[in-house]
């Protein structure tokens, strides 16, 4: 099966139990997931994968989280052809951009040449019953597109 790599940034918790409801799913759909903190890892690690998936918070109004931004702006550089890319995040329908740091990923993955594998879930704060049905759909349509 396929090696995923799920990349989180979490302050309050809600981001990273959201990347471990994916890896979850994906593991019990048979695929290996290794899940990381953002700033234990580079951007570079997504070359080795099949499957590279960002889940992060927006911080205030629409600001990608201080702790992410190096591994964002190093995600540009790479060439990611072939390999399959998703996006989760947590944010505060509080706030005018709601989840604005997820979009801010998949317009920095389109420059890879890595291609969508599923729609972004975005999640109010913590993941409910109905996120959780949505954040696994996702694992699901991303494990029905690897090769």
């Amino acid at each position: 099966m396929a090696l995923a790599k799920i990349v989180f940034a979490s302050m309050t918790g809600n981001t990273e139990e959201i990347a471990d409801i994916v890896a979850q799913k994906l593991e019990d759909l048979g695929h290996t997931v290794e899940v990381d903190e953002c700033t234990t890892v580079d951007a570079a690690d997504f070359e080795d994968v099949d499957l590279a998936i960002v889940a992060t918070y927006t911080y205030g109004d629409g600001e990608l989280p201080d702790e992410i931004v190096d591994f964002y702006e190093d995600l540009a550089d790479l060439d990611l052809s072939g390999k399959l890319y998703g996006v989760v995040g947590s944010g505060d329908t509080f706030y005018d951009y709601f989840c604005q740091s997820v979009d801010d990923f998949e317009a920095q993955f389109a420059l890879t040449g890595a291609s969508k594998g599923a729609e972004s879930v975005k999640v109010d704060l913590a993941a409910e019953d109905e996120d959780i049905e949505h954040l696994e759909a996702f694992a699901e349509e991303l494990s029905a597109k690897l090769p």
